[in-house]
């Protein structure tokens, strides 16, 4: 057979790389980066080469899997599948209310198109107030910051790495991560620059990660203190007169709040909280200030903590203190294609942000943009009472890997009354189900990155069509989840999803006919639709949203703006120009300002500074977690080429640590807290500071009843074992996942019989 090239944006991680993938026939001969994409030029990381490593897996589901009577997942018919499903899901919902369904939305989830758009009717039918998500793992804190200073979550200034003179750097390790809410491909390549035109990269954190390793600066800090370190920065700028927001500050409200507010935290009463000097501290304030450009950017290391919410927005205000918010070469606000909350509606304005509308029902965990805290979810199902949740469905996710004390979550999926699952493996979560439902593998689905532009360096438009031909008697996902609606409005599984289809496309363009500031204003939606025709699924909501967004055509408004078809016809996508600056029209706050001051946000500082004098014990241990090239989360260990080499799941640990416990290198070492324990091989290194171990997420895949072969033969152990649900950022509800505390010991050599 011939060998043809099709091109494709890679569905592995943030960075939205471009694949150049060549096929024969119906098989993929070699996957190697598309040289000619508009903003990766060819650089790929190992994950996008596995891509045809997934699509072969042979334990990648292909057909449903029903829970027998014995007890075992067997494979089913989709007619048995969705019957079963449609005579258990409606009697509980009718008998026990709607918040008895709770929807777990896994992080594969922002990589698809179908979810991200289909996802949403789902939840919409289910009505129910029991949503949770990977979100509130790992970004929560920085989406409500967001929201309540700009009126957005997805509103995140991005730092415009490729002009900026200084970048400060917390908690983020992109030479690991490929950026995270950061879409950049070739993060190295792009840090290499910033030195070599003179700039200066400064990272923070508790190791010496892949990316301190290429930094100008290192600075080790205590897991948990980014937000002193940050208010200390802010403190010098105010106190020896650096600040210098120019026209920020006719923008924003709250300015002489936050120097108030400052005023505790200087770097003496820092420094001993952190463990970084107040000299250091003050020279990387000044030097902050005095950089041409400059650009503060804080990741999970920053959000995965008890002071989350404070450090995300700390980052911002001092972007804004420096005045490198919204101009070139600081951090900047994407203009998306498609999508975007904050290219759409009134310019300047809008609702802002509520947060807490309503609470957990056992903890009082607070909401947020529609979803609980997924620290709540395993209590949420144990405990009786009016509200509990009885029954599961899980859209790509592995939460018994990927949340907070994890053993509890798996007794808890144990006890449900029904579990669905959405996803292509039997895996520790999943091996719980009463039924999953498969969906196709990445290269036979279309895909556009609806979420990561809107967090892009710069502005893109990529789609890319199916690379293989669909699996006849395996339906897209939009079909499956378009069905599940069905069932959750009462009705039967319809054959024909095309009406349903029809109706959320009808939806979509209702809300932009409604809006005087969309450019179909008072047009009408049969007419819109047939000039959809014979656009289904996917392509016709993503044609919706292209043509009313930004820099789309209008429906014929704009004759030379993008279409769907535009795309289509740039198969290594369309370079949308450089970040610019968007304020205040990107402003969706009731004021119409930046709020530089939110009310919850000053009410929270009180629990940072007490913080400033809690005692420490020397000898006190916590644990963090660390990003790796070649995983993302727990989702691609059952590929071979992925998880072949030296072993990765070790605990570094510290040399003096290590000699104190007694703790020797290549040795099993026990941790264990108030969540759990598990053991794992020793690396003694200096990678990590004193008083710190670190273990790296997603693994764990030694689950009865998982059938993960080469994962399993690569196990691991599941850090988030030791992760305590209870340790929760409190102004988000975000599980703490960095600074856990816990003990450290040898585990002796077995006694000889």
């Amino acid at each position: 057979m011939e060998e043809r090239t099709e091109f494709r944006t890679c569905p592995f991680c943030e960075a939205t790389c471009g694949l150049a993938v060549t096929v024969r026939g119906d098989a993929v001969v070699k996957v190697r980066g598309d040289a000619d994409d508009v903003f990766s030029h060819g650089f790929l990381c190992p994950k996008g080469v596995a891509i045809a490593d997934l699509h072969e897996d042979p334990d990648r589901l292909r057909t449903p899997l029903v829970r027998r009577a014995d007890g075992e997942l067997e494979p089913a018919s989709w007619e048995q599948a969705f019957a079963l499903i449609s005579e258990r899901l409606g009697p509980l919902m009718e008998t026990h209310g709607r918040d008895a369904v709770a929807v777990y939305v896994g992080n594969p989830s922002a990589h698809g198109l179908a979810p991200l758009l289909y996802g949403r009717a789902l939840l919409k039918t289910l009505g129910t107030r029991s949503v949770y998500s990977a979100s509130t793992v790992d970004q929560r804190p920085k989406e409500i910051a967001n929201a309540l200073m700009y009126g957005a979550p997805l509103s995140v200034a991005i730092p415009d790495v490729d002009r900026t003179q200084h970048l400060l750097m917390l908690g983020a390790n992109p030479l690991a991560s490929n950026g995270s809410l950061m879409t950049a491909p070739d993060m190295r390549g792009r840090l290499k620059a910033l030195r070599a035109r003179g700039g200066k990269l400064v990272v923070v954190d508790p190791r010496r990660s892949r990316t301190a390793e290429a930094a100008d600066e290192h600075h080790a800090i205590v897991p948990g203190t980014d937000a002193h370190l940050l208010f200390a920065l802010v403190h010098v700028l105010f106190d020896e007169g650096l600040t210098a927001a120019g026209r920020l500050e006719q923008l924003a409200d709250g300015l002489e709040t936050v120097r108030e507010l400052a005023r505790p935290f200087t770097p003496e009463a820092v420094a001993p909280v952190t463990r970084i000097d107040a000299e250091t501290i003050r020279r990387m304030a000044r030097e902050l200030a005095a950089a041409e450009t400059a650009a503060v950017y804080g990741r999970i290391g920053t959000t995965t903590q008890e002071f989350g919410t404070l450090a995300s927005w700390l980052v911002d205000v001092l972007n804004v203190l420096t005045g490198n918010l919204d101009r070139p070469g600081g951090a900047m606000f994407p203009r998306a294609a498609a999508g975007q909350r904050n290219s759409a509606g009134a310019p300047g304005r809008g609702r802002g942000a509520t947060i807490g509308r309503w609470r957990s029902r056992v903890r009082g965990l607070p909401e947020s943009f529609g979803e609980l805290p997924v620290a709540a979810l395993a209590e949420e199902i144990e405990t009786p009472g009016d509200g509990q949740v009885r029954a599961l469905i899980t859209l790509a996710g592995n939460p018994a890997r990927s949340t907070p004390n994890s053993g509890r979550i798996e007794r808890a999926l144990d006890s449900l009354e029904l579990y669905v699952a959405v996803d292509i493996y039997v895996n520790e979560t999943t091996r719980h189900a009463d039924v999953i439902l498969p969906v196709p593998s990445p290269l036979q689905r279309s895909h556009y990155d609806l979420a990561f532009y809107q967090l892009s360096i710069r502005n893109i438009a990529n789609y890319s069509p199916a690379v293989l031909p669909p699996d006849p008697d395996l339906p897209d996902e939009w079909v499956t989840l378009l069905r599940l609606a069905a069932i959750a409005a009462g009705q039967p599984p319809p054959d024909d999803v095309e009406p349903l289809d029809r109706l959320v496309a009808g939806e979509l363009l209702r809300r932009e006919i409604a809006s005087e500031h969309s450019p179909v204003h008072g047009r009408d939606v049969d007419e819109l639709l047939a000039e959809l025709e014979p656009l289904r699924g996917p392509e016709r909501l993503l044609e919706i949203l292209l043509r009313c967004g930004p820099y789309g055509d209008g429906f014929g408004a704009r004759p030379d703006g993008l279409t769907l078809a535009r795309l289509q016809a740039a198969p290594h996508g369309i370079d949308l120009g450089p970040l610019e600056p968007r304020l205040p029209e990107m402003l969706r706050t009731p004021t119409g300002r930046i709020e530089l001051a939110p009310e919850a946000i000053v009410a929270d500082i009180a629990r940072l500074r007490d913080a400033l004098a809690r005692p420490r014990e020397d000898d006190a241990l916590v644990l963090v977690g660390r990003r790796q090239l070649r995983s993302n989360n727990s989702w691609m260990h059952n590929l071979e080429l992925l998880v072949s080499g030296p072993e990765r799941c070790t605990l570094h640990v510290h040399p003096d640590d290590a000699e104190r416990i007694g703790l020797a290198h290549g040795e099993p070492a026990r941790v264990s807290n108030r969540a759990g324990a598990v053991q794992a091989p020793v690396e003694v290194t200096d990678a990590v500071m004193p008083g710190v171990v670190s273990l790296p997420h997603g693994w764990g895949h030694d689950a009865p009843g998982a059938r993960l072969g080469v994962a399993g033969a690569n196990a691991g152990v599941n850090s988030n074992a030791l992760a305590d649900e209870g340790l929760v950022d409190a102004l988000s509800g975000n599980a703490v996942l960095n600074g856990i505390p816990v003990a450290v010991a040898p585990v002796p050599a077995p006694v000889a019989a």
